[in-house]
């Protein structure tokens, strides 16, 4: 007979997690525009650890879009490339919206950039109160402000909500010496704290936002969120990608 995973049995590590998503995610292998069946993979794995009862709040990027600071390269103005990059996480937060809430999980858009028609502004107690009804949250347009990426709104909106971790999904199995892509030897790290992560140099998030993970003790775990069921994994407390931590 054939197996089947059975989520009666499984016990969550974290009450409350926050997942960081980059832009890029949602573009599925082409890395840009919106691909449907990347997002609808996504919505399944979030489903999947929301059936478990665990709190899910999202960061979601726009670089499949608009990246601001390749926008001020080009001649646009930084602080408007900035702005450009935060309304293309909007969009990026609907399709995860859309699809989330075709698989019946109840969810809200918050958005730091005031835009009511079609998202809640971004109110801490809002926010808290929305995942004590079971409510997925997802956060959009960053922090609000120029000049701050979508990582460090991750790591400051995971402390503002009491997060017991941010899982960084990316399409690599974790932290690396070096680019695996490019060294056939490059070391994967199970574990590392956040002084040999800045010892090494290692890119896991830009500085402010790893400075503030660091300073409040939050966890970090950096996986692949491609893989069937590694959200599940991870939220279960199994040995998937890298943790980063004290």
């Amino acid at each position: 007979m054939k197996k089947t995973r059975s989520k009666a049995k499984l016990t969550p590590k974290y009450k409350r997690i926050l997942i960081k998503l980059s832009g890029e995610a949602l573009g599925g292998e082409a890395g840009f525009g919106i691909s449907p069946e990347a997002v609808h993979d996504m919505a399944a794995q979030i489903a999947e650890v929301r059936e478990l009862g665990v709190e899910v709040v999202i960061v979601v990027g726009g670089g499949n879009i608009f990246r601001g600071l390749q926008g001020s390269e080009k001649g646009i103005e930084r602080a408007t490339g900035d702005y450009m990059g935060m309304l293309a996480t909007v969009i990026n937060a609907l399709a995860l919206q859309d699809a989330l809430e075709k698989k019946e999980v109840l969810t809200r858009v918050l958005s730091a950039i005031t835009m009511t028609a079609i998202a809640e502004p971004f109110i801490r107690r809002r926010a808290i109160r929305h995942l004590e009804k079971g409510r997925v949250v997802i956060f959009a347009a960053g922090t609000g402000n120029p000049f701050f990426s979508t990582d460090t709104a991750a790591a400051l909106r995971a402390n503002e909500i009491g997060a017991e971790a941010v899982l960084k999904a990316t399409k690599v199995d974790g932290i690396y010496d070096k680019d695996p892509k490019k060294f056939p030897d490059a070391k994967r790290y199970d574990r590392i704290t956040y002084a040999e992560a800045l010892e090494k140099r290692l890119k896991v998030m830009d500085a402010a936002a790893f400075a503030l993970c660091q300073d409040n003790k939050m966890p970090i775990v950096v996986f692949d969120f491609f893989q069937p069921h590694n959200l599940l994994r991870v939220v279960t407390g199994a040995a998937v990608g890298t943790v980063v931590t004290n």
